[in-house]
């Protein structure tokens, strides 16, 4: 009898690039520093100080190191990695312990760089939702974790600064425009991305958070311009938390400085600075002053939209330590400090299922082929559909060597095999612009063996 393969082997990473975070150490691969960012061709590994992209099949040989300018002043360091990917262009983002943004490019150019809030960046999430259950049309964003505190960007906001970032690099003048600008003034030459901004400290910091998607405004209030999102948290204080979030489809209201986001206040906001800079340009004028302007004025933090705390679960000495969604935002796995996994229903905000003895767990929701045994699915010209396919939840268990497929929501174990000590799950990011006509791709769950450096797939067939 043969034995049961649960896993294809894709590539191996090994390379003497990864000799500078480590690897070749016993237990390199479990150090919490290192951060590590999975594309469908491409690998971005991080230390505090650097970035090694690499790539592990013959079509993407990507070997790139990226050394970012940090302030040795504040004592920067990395703390958050991603991937974006549009169609025709892919970037690596790092979120950095003072609380900046930094896009690099893949030939280790940084594109852009803002700060988004003066605290540490815990995690970014890249992911799409759909606005409403009557309308096609999706939301994709990009969502800032920092220790109580949640900021989002718009994935069209992001993808037209990239596109501008992209025809300047096929222009005949980029050379001369490289050299003219310094890293700071082009890190900087593409405007400040609008984004939003909520403070979720109601209940404690927060250790991870996800914005899950769209939520009904609260009951017997007038419908006005305000849209609303839902916030869940994890952390010390508060094990779940969640909160409602005043959400603006406006640009213009993302970066207003108005936190009432009146029609008086936005209209203020415009004209009292331009009177004010009249008046300040006019006594210049007639008493003179100082006509040398600092060279950059620090930057000042945006102000918080509302959020509005919904419920939490405290239940002292359990403490959430990580969250992962489900591709709809209906459902997350949280892990917590006591080996549990719950399971929380994102929309009615109850736990509707739990794990005992997972400690150090890591959670990833992946689908699995279920009905491979119909007539058409044994045509070697058929296309599974997404009703083909079945939700589950991947469970990585360090301690006990495993790695468990459990049928979402109530359903089985379907799947529990060995995995090699110093192995991480991981699953590629969302890429943005993914059309509803466009083959179905099913979410898949990667495995990365540190110590070989060896990657793989989990296989979806049962």
């Amino acid at each position: 009898m043969a034995k049961r393969t649960h896993t294809t082997e894709l590539g191996s990473i090994a390379c003497e690039e990864l000799g500078e975070l480590g690897a070749g150490k016993e237990g390199w691969f479990d150090n919490p520093n290192l951060l590590c960012a999975l594309d469908t061709r491409s690998l971005a590994l991080a230390n505090r100080s650097v970035i090694v992209v690499l790539g592990w099949t013959d079509s993407d040989g990507t070997r790139l190191k990226i050394r970012p300018e940090l302030s040795p002043i504040e004592a920067e360091f990395v703390t958050a990695v991603e991937w974006l990917v549009f169609d025709e262009i892919r970037v690596v983002v790092a979120g950095t312990s003072s609380g900046y943004l930094l896009f690099f490019s893949l030939d280790g150019h940084l594109i852009h760089k803002q700060m988004v809030y003066p605290e540490r960046i815990i995690r970014l999430r890249v992911r799409g939702t759909k606005r409403d259950l009557t309308h096609e049309t999706s939301s994709e964003e990009v969502c800032v974790v920092m220790p109580g505190i949640v900021a989002r960007f718009d994935g069209s906001d992001i993808l037209n600064m990239l596109h501008q970032w992209f025809e300047d690099t096929q222009s005949q003048f980029w050379d001369q425009t490289l050299k003219k600008r310094g890293s700071d003034d082009f890190g900087h030459s593409y405007g400040k991305l609008p984004y939003q901004l909520w403070s979720v400290s109601k209940y404690g910091t927060c250790a991870d958070a996800a914005i899950t998607g769209i939520m009904p405004p609260p009951l017997m209030e007038i419908q006005s311009t305000e849209h609303y999102l839902c916030g869940i948290t994890v952390g010390e204080d508060a094990v779940i938390s969640a909160f409602r979030l005043v959400w603006w489809d406006d640009p213009t209201y993302r970066l207003s400085e108005d936190n009432n986001r009146s029609l008086v206040g936005a209209i203020l906001s415009k004209v009292v600075p331009a009177t004010f800079s009249t008046i300040a340009s006019l006594s210049k004028m007639i008493w003179g002053g100082d006509q040398t302007s600092p060279k950059k004025s620090e930057e000042k933090p945006q102000p918080f939209a509302q959020a509005s705390p919904l419920t939490c679960l405290k239940d002292f000495p359990r403490k959430g330590e990580k969250l992962t969604l489900s591709p709809s935002g209906t459902l997350a796995a949280i892990t917590d400090s006591l080996g549990r996994i719950l399971l929380l229903d994102t929309q009615a905000l109850v736990i509707v299922r739990l794990w005992k003895g997972y400690r150090d767990a890591s959670c990833l929701f992946m689908e699995m082929l279920v009905k491979k045994d119909t007539a058409a699915s044994n045509s070697s010209y058929y296309e599974p559909t997404k009703s083909d396919y079945c939700l589950c939840l991947v469970i990585h268990a360090p301690r006990k060597g495993i790695i468990e497929i459990w049928q979402m929501r109530t359903g089985p174990r379907l799947r529990a095999f060995q995995c090699a000590k110093g192995s991480k799950i991981l699953q590629p990011t969302y890429r943005f612009g993914s059309s509803i006509a466009s083959p179905y791709v099913p979410l898949e769950v990667f495995l990365l063996n540190g110590d070989s450096g060896q990657i793989s797939v989990l296989n979806r067939t049962l």
